[in-house]
């Protein structure tokens, strides 16, 4: 049976975890046999052109976030999920350097919290970069040579950070928000219709060709009217939309680097996942947006860095066979504070390692996650 038509069929049989029969089948289907997978850069069927706030982020702004103007966004909406809202790739040449080097240079670093703080010394911990460089520029495609931290690296919060075990948020464990990330998840919300937007939590996560993304839905964040904002940089993926059941099946689509899903309003609680990474379309090591270069005139105000070519170099071969996602999403309404917590220490407990990913390698049960 064709792929399209076998999902199809799963799709429609419905009853008891639809979600699940979907989520193996597309975690076990060949990268050539996707044909049911919604595919934003040929749009059709139930995907439709959706409108955005072009007067709420001046050209200028975006530019600063290293983005197009609004006007010249590919957004798209899929029937049956209002409140979804799916960004083609809107960053200008050579700007998604800047964040994928961000997400594995600087974000990794202390007092942002990661997977390998579970299981290693703080000094181990403190500089991911600089004691994985070496060894990720004179990788080569031997699946025998031992991994540098940075490739063992599955996740890393950020601002409020979230508690794996109580599946909660609080005011006794934050950090700062980085201010760029937040400048970018800020003009994206304006954008999509929610001006006042506060990034004030972030998950980090970083897959490879073997890792998925366990079934889950965000609703960990005490104000849900705001939404999440999801961004991908590196190899492709399947994300997979259901929802408010998991018997409901869902709608797969492709991400490929650069795109940015919104998820507000009916979509914000919905089932999701992602049941694997492939590699790009293009069928090169890296996307083609990722080998364009930044342009030396940036504006004044800019978030955007420029990348040495070492550093580039760097994540250039790390992104060879792994994608980025970065989840940003607002805790708590204006004015609104965390409920008392009387006996627990919320930052004293944590999740195994791969608590939000699965890997062929180790096919351990996983906790929902609250990554897109």
């Amino acid at each position: 049976m064709a792929a399209g038509a076998a999902a199809a069929t799963l799709g429609r049989e419905g009853g008891e975890d639809a979600f699940r029969r979907l989520f193996r089948f597309y975690r076990q289907r060949d990268a050539a046999d996707l044909r049911g997978v919604v595919d934003f850069s040929a749009p059709g069927g139930q995907v439709f052109r959706s409108q955005l706030s072009i007067s709420s982020v001046s050209d200028q702004d975006a530019c600063r976030a290293g983005l197009q103007p609004v006007s010249r966004w590919k957004a798209y909406g899929l029937s049956g999920y209002p409140g979804f809202i799916f960004i083609q790739n809107p960053f200008l040449p050579g700007c998604q350097r800047h964040w994928v080097k961000q997400c594995l240079k600087l974000y990794t670093q202390k007092p942002n919290v990661c997977n390998l703080d579970l299981h290693m010394a703080p000094e181990k911990t403190a500089d991911l970069w600089g004691q994985s460089k070496e060894k990720l520029r004179r990788k080569g495609s031997s699946k025998c040579e031992p991994r540098s931290l940075l490739e063992k690296l599955r996740w890393v919060t950020l601002g409020y950070h979230y508690n794996w075990d109580t599946k909660k948020y609080s005011a006794n464990h934050h950090t700062p928000f980085p201010s760029d990330l937040a400048f970018l998840s800020e003009q994206v919300a304006a954008a999509c219709g929610f001006r006042g937007f506060q990034a004030q939590a972030g998950i980090l996560n970083y897959y490879h060709f073997d890792s998925s993304l366990g079934i889950h839905v965000d609703e960990s964040e005490l104000d849900h009217s705001r939404p999440l904002l999801s961004f991908s940089f590196g190899q492709s993926s399947i994300f997979l939309l259901g929802g408010l059941k998991r018997e409901e099946a869902p709608t797969a689509m492709f991400m490929h680097s650069g795109d940015i899903m919104v998820m507000s309003g009916f979509s914000r609680l919905l089932y999701h996942a992602v049941p694997r990474v492939l590699p790009n379309p293009e069928g090169t090591a890296l996307p083609s947006c990722l080998n364009q270069a930044l342009s030396s005139d940036l504006p004044v105000g800019s978030v955007i860095e420029h990348s040495s070519d070492e550093d580039w170099q760097v994540c250039a071969k790390y992104l060879q066979s792994s994608r980025i996602n970065m989840t940003i999403r607002q805790v708590l309404a204006e004015g609104q504070k965390f409920p008392e917590e009387s006996g627990t220490n919320t930052e004293s407990r944590a999740p195994s390692e791969d608590s939000h990913h699965q890997e062929n390698s180790r096919a351990k049960r996983h906790k929902p996650s609250i990554d897109s």
